[in-house]
């Protein structure tokens, strides 16, 4: 459906038609009432008048405006438009004359012609001002439907694309975790039931917990520390690794798996050879800023380390989260790899 036939679809209840109307019939009643002081008068001319400005805001709004504005012959709308009010100032002036008085315009001052210059002027500007508080009126609601609308449609876009972000990080892990499960199994290392112990906390993670929107940091660290554990019995324990903790993070909540993708990078590109993998984690809270930094050393002899699909995919879900409240920064000192991400405390 075009933005075009959007803005002319009924979106407006018929009970707020009717409230306008009424309302607006009510209001012109009483002023034109109380200017020469005969209501009765005022009742009458406006009974007339009513739904002759009724027809013309409703072919403006649906058939004018749709068939030459949307379709940018402004030329011929305005040619439209005053062909329309000559014949709406034809057709109320004669019913004003023979239903209602003989004197078309009494709220002229002095001697006035009912069918001259003035008179015409007069009646044209008023029917603009009721064209133009209609189309406004109508054009904002609808405006501000589609607007919503699309606020819907993109939120249902980004819950959508975190969905696909975060299958994309599991399945190789938990593949990689059972093979050395079988290989504990098959060796009974007393090491298996640990092993056991730590997937199943991560299964109830990754099944129960990373589905809602927020999780506590606590969570979230807890999830990397056994992640990390799991991960040193798949280079058997060829790893240093640490997890620091600085300033109070009670309370704070961070997107389900937010943090898990640059751990896992760690490890994919971390290990060089029978060399230990160096692996410094960190979480500081600095005012309202939560600042991550995972240090690592890295394989050298991999053009994109650390790059690529993964940091990509992070940084667009970051993009998602945060827009642009975030800073990710990546960067190689003294031999090693350090990302710092930060993100807002809320």
């Amino acid at each position: 459906m075009s933005v075009n036939e959007v803005f002319v679809k009924k979106t407006i209840a018929l009970k707020y038609h009717l409230y306008f109307w009424g309302i607006y019939f009510f209001i012109n009643f009483i002023r034109w009432g109380s200017y020469f002081n005969d209501y009765s008068y005022s009742f009458a001319s406006n009974l007339v008048e009513f739904p002759l400005h009724i027809v013309i805001v409703y072919l403006n709004i649906y058939v004018l405006i749709p068939k030459f504005v949307f379709k940018r012959k402004y030329f011929y709308y305005v040619i439209a438009l005053i062909i329309l009010l000559g014949v709406h100032y034809i057709i109320r002036s004669g019913l004003n004359y023979w239903l209602v008085t003989k004197n078309l315009w009494p709220e002229s001052q002095g001697t006035q012609e009912a069918f001259g210059f003035n008179h015409i002027l007069a009646v044209t500007i008023g029917e603009l001002y009721v064209v133009g508080i209609t189309a406004a009126i109508k054009f904002t609601v609808d405006f501000v439907n589609v607007k919503n609308q699309n606020q819907q449609l993109q939120e249902l876009q980004y819950k959508t694309e975190l969905k696909y972000l975060k299958a994309q990080m599991q399945p190789h892990f938990f593949f990689n975790t059972l093979n050395n499960l079988y290989a504990l199994t098959l060796k009974k290392s007393p090491k298996a039931s640990d092993v056991v112990l730590r997937l199943s906390d991560i299964m109830k993670y990754i099944i129960y917990d990373a589905s809602k929107k927020r999780l506590s940091l606590i969570q979230e660290i807890n999830y990397i520390d056994n992640y990390v554990e799991l991960e040193k019995l798949r280079y058997e324990e060829n790893i240093e690794s640490e997890i620091s903790i600085e300033g109070n993070l009670d309370g704070i909540q961070v997107p389900s798996l937010l943090f898990l993708p640059f751990i896992e990078n760690c490890f994919k590109h971390g290990v060089k050879n029978d060399e230990k993998l160096k692996l410094e984690v960190s979480f500081e809270r600095v005012a309202q800023e939560l600042v991550f930094k995972a240090v690592n050393n890295f394989n050298y002899h991999e053009k994109d380390s650390h790059g690529g699909i993964g940091l990509k995919n992070m940084r667009r879900r970051l993009e998602i989260l945060y827009k642009d409240k975030f800073d990710l920064t990546t960067d190689v000192i003294n031999d090693m790899f350090v990302v710092v991400l930060k993100i807002p405390i809320q």
